[in-house]
């Protein structure tokens, strides 16, 4: 089997059809508590999820809700495509391990077609800690006849979402993205 490393997936040339780790790959115990994402020009909130840290976590639910957890659907709207840069805050816990070198790859795809793809690092996380983290997305520039294809099919831009503690995959997660008018 490949490994999956930062290397692997970089050089993906489309989205995955399945998961590239179990749920128990997350051996340094990462929680995600909130996440929100912005405008970063206006400041508008575009999406914001929350849970209690006490809340049970991923790795304790039934097997066959597992993969579904792992599953995002957002619904942005078609002037999602006018922002510059949005901004996605996230706030996570981390077990009795040290994090170093904790990556996020994202790989965004229209199709089969890849749109852009990201990459934050966040040097280090102290064991047992409460960490927030901001990375600022540049929007890509997409042509109109692009962008009305996005709008006209949605959930069909979907992005891979892999978590990295060195070159070690920890989870990897999944999302679908609607840019058809709200009604």
């Amino acid at each position: 089997m490949q490994q999956v490393t930062p290397a692997y997936v970089r050089n993906l040339n489309g989205i995955t059809q399945d998961f590239l780790c179990p749920v128990s790959a997350n051996t340094y115990n990462i929680q995600f508590l909130k996440f929100r994402i912005r405008d970063m020009d206006s400041g508008q909130t575009l999406f914001e999820v929350e849970r209690d840290q006490d809340e049970e976590s991923i790795e304790n639910l039934p097997p066959e809700y597992q993969d579904e957890a792992r599953r995002i659907k957002y619904h942005f709207g078609p002037q999602f495509f006018e922002l510059k840069t949005v901004g996605a805050q996230l706030t996570f816990s981390v077990g009795n391990k040290p994090v170093k070198n904790f990556t996020i790859i994202e790989r965004h795809y229209f199709k089969d077609h890849l749109l852009r793809s990201y990459e934050f690092q966040f040097p280090f996380c102290i064991p047992n800690s409460t960490n927030t983290w901001e990375h600022i997305y540049t929007i890509p520039e997409i042509d109109e006849a692009m962008r009305q294809e996005m709008i006209n099919n949605p959930f069909q831009t979907k992005s891979d979402s892999f978590y990295f503690v060195g070159e070690q995959l920890v989870m990897h997660n999944k999302a679908e993205y609607d840019y058809s008018p709200f009604d």
